[in-house]
Order: structure tokens, then C-alpha cells, then sequence
């Protein structure tokens, strides 16, 4: 046998187990967790109403834009059951400009269920939530971890991107979907449910973000698939998007003096209940003649005039273009059926959505 000495090879980094992931995410969270108007401090209990209410404003909306909105509706509304005795007209109102208008029927809807069925109670389990309006898989799950601490893990944009990263999960998106929600299940701690939830949002949020993550910051920075690979800006992978055929019409914008002629839309439907100014039918293909062909019909109306240029929207399956134009009814003009006139200095108090805005804006010259 060789005097000299065997050189034993260097042991491959041995990566975290995986029953280590949840405490390391945990230690991160309680360094580094997001101050939110809705997030109880640490310690304290969740209010289920607080929770329930901003889970449904953050669908498909920012951080950013929800904050203003959810301080005026729980300043105006502190509880389930005073926002369940409002009227459903002051509530779209109040979401005017957020965006996404079903989401306030059903806030609304909700509200009104909770108060009547539940004595102002929300179900604590995902099965209860889930009867309640508006509330699917993802929010009722939501709201059982955050609120509740129930032993579930919702699982957001903001999860999916980390998750999806960690584990290299190649599927495409939404097929990936049950895969992920099994993955991100492990990273449960067995306690602190809401909290390991609230923990991968902020990761995804702040530190493992769409573009540039800060890999150097994770918790996971030792233990990401993606990362070591150095493909984490490929994560996750979906599907091209398509998008829908455009659809064009025309907006009538009726002033009578200082008023603006507005009607509601139909309550079931896209916008449902919101106000509008009259317009045609918004088809593909139609023709700007055809459209003026659905002007309202007022006596004395002035002619109309058409806006140089068109009021562009972009819905969640379609794009919108919209001619605008603008006439002027005398004195007395009477309304007609279904509509109303309503003074245009406090427009800002109707449930315009924002493409009724921008044509207001557009028109009048505001």
C-alpha cells in the first residue's frame, strides 16, 4: 500500500432539507414582512372582514392602487355588517376606478349574506367560505390561513412565481397549477399558517420579483432549482397569451348646462350596475355610421359633434375603441327613459368605471 496519503473527494454543497424550508421562510418573514393596512401586527389576531376585504380588492389589482381604497371603504364601513346595511349603488361608488366591477357585486353580496345568515360571522374552514358570494378556491383559502391560521396554502401570482422557481417546475401555466399548490403546500410551516401564506406574497412581492429577482437576499437563495441554473427569469412559464379581437362603438356625451346625460347598465353583465354615458353596442368590425345610428333621441338636441381621435380601453379579453360625440340639449330638456341628468361637478361621486372616465375626460375637455 502507497505511503502517500489518499485524497478523498470534496463533498458535493449539500442543499437545506426540505422540512427546513418553512422555518427558514418564517425567520425571513418576521425580519422582513410588509407593513399593510390590512395586515394585523405581529401577535395580534387577524380581522376576518380586514382580510376578506382586501383579498377581493388585490384580485388582479396591485398593492399600490388597493391601499387608498380599502382606507376609505373600512373608514366608511368598519365592519361586515355596516357594509352589509349599505346599498349596493353607494359601494360601486366607493370601488369606482378599481376596476373589475363584479368584484363589487359580489363584495357587496357578500356582505349582505354574512350579516343575514351569519350574524355578521365569517365560516372559519374553506368549505363554509366557499359558500359565501364571491369567494372561490383561492380567496376562501386566503382568508382560512390569514385570518383563521387553518392549516391551507393559498397560492397567488406572487407564490406561483416563487414556487415555480424553487422547484423548476417546466409546465406551462395554468396547467401547472395542482402542481404547484402541491409544491407550495411542503413549504407549510406546522404552525403559523397565515403567516408562511403572508411570507411567500412578500418573497414574491419584494425579493423574488418578475424581473431581476434579488436571489442574494432569499431565504431559498441555497436551495433554488432555477437559481442554480441561472434560468430564474424564465419562471414561470405560461402560455402565449391571446388576446382578443377589438371591439369599437360610440359614446354620446349630452350636456344640458353644467349637467351630463348618464344612464346604469344593466346589472348582470360586463360593468353591471355602473353608469355610463349612453353609447352603441361595442361589436368587432362595426362601422363608426352604424354606431351613431344608437344616439339618444332628445328634443332640441344641438348637432353632433364628433371629437377628433377615439377613447382607447383595454378589457380583460378584449380591447375597446370608442368615437366620441358631444351635443348640447337646451334648458328643461327632459331625460329619456332610463336616464338622468346628474350635475358634472359631482361626477366624482358616480360609478363611472375608467373607460366612462376617459371619455368624459375626452369630450369635455376636463
Amino acid at each position: 500500500m502507497s505511503s502517500r496519503s489518499v485524497r478523498k473527494p470534496k463533498p458535493e454543497p449539500s442543499l437545506p432539507e426540505t422540512t427546513s424550508r418553512p422555518l427558514a421562510l418564517l425567520q425571513w418573514y418576521d425580519r422582513h414582512r410588509r407593513r399593510l393596512p390590512w395586515r394585523a401586527a405581529p401577535g395580534e389576531a387577524s380581522d376576518p372582514y380586514r382580510v376578506w376585504l382586501s383579498e377581493i380588492m388585490l384580485q388582479q389589482t396591485t398593492v399600490k392602487a388597493v391601499g387608498p381604497y380599502f382606507e376609505k371603504f373600512v373608514a366608511r364601513w368598519p365592519d361586515v355588517t355596516a357594509l352589509g346595511s349599505a346599498s349596493q349603488d353607494d359601494v360601486l361608488r366607493m370601488w369606482a376606478g378599481l376596476g373589475y366591477y363584479s368584484r363589487a357585486r359580489n363584495l357587496y353580496a357578500c356582505a349582505v349574506a354574512v350579516t343575514r345568515e351569519h350574524g355578521g360571522v365569517f365560516p372559519d374552514t374553506e368549505e363554509g367560505l366557499r359558500t359565501l358570494p364571491g369567494i372561490g378556491p383561492y380567496t376562501a383559502a386566503a382568508i382560512a390561513a390569514i385570518a383563521f391560521d387553518r392549516r391551507t396554502m393559498p397560492v397567488d401570482g406572487n407564490i406561483e412565481r416563487v414556487v415555480s422557481r424553487l422547484f423548476a417546475v417546466a409546465e406551462e401555466l395554468p396547467q401547472a397549477k395542482p402542481l404547484i399548490q402541491q409544491l407550495a403546500a411542503t413549504l407549510l410551516a406546522d404552525t403559523r399558517a397565515g403567516d408562511s401564506a403572508q411570507a411567500l406574497m412578500d418573497l414574491g412581492a419584494s425579493i423574488c420579483t418578475p424581473k431581476k429577482p434579488a436571489c442574494s437576499l432569499c431565504p431559498f437563495t441555497e436551495d433554488c432549482t432555477a437559481r442554480a441554473q441561472g434560468t430564474q427569469e424564465t419562471f414561470p412559464r405560461k402560455a402565449p397569451k391571446k388576446s382578443g379581437t377589438l371591439r369599437r362603438g360610440a359614446a354620446f356625451v349630452v350636456t344640458r348646462g353644467d349637467e351630463l346625460l348618464v344612464r346604469s347598465r344593466p346589472e348582470k353583465g360586463l360593468l353591471g350596475g355602473m353608469t355610463e354615458v349612453p353609447g352603441s353596442d361595442w361589436l368587432a368590425e362595426q362601422e363608426d355610421a352604424t354606431a351613431k345610428q344608437q344616439a339618444p333621441e332628445l328634443k332640441g338636441l344641438s348637432r353632433w359633434q364628433r371629437k377628433v381621435g377615439v377613447v382607447t380601453h383595454v378589457f380583460t379579453h378584449f380591447p375597446l375603441e370608442l368615437v366620441v360625440y358631444t351635443a348640447k340639449a337646451e334648458a328643461r330638456t327632459r331625460a329619456p327613459e332610463g336616464m338622468r341628468w346628474v350635475p358634472i361637478a359631482t361626477l366624482a361621486g358616480e360609478a363611472l368605471p375608467n373607460v366612462m372616465r376617459k371619455v368624459i375626460v375626452h369630450a369635455l375637455d376636463l
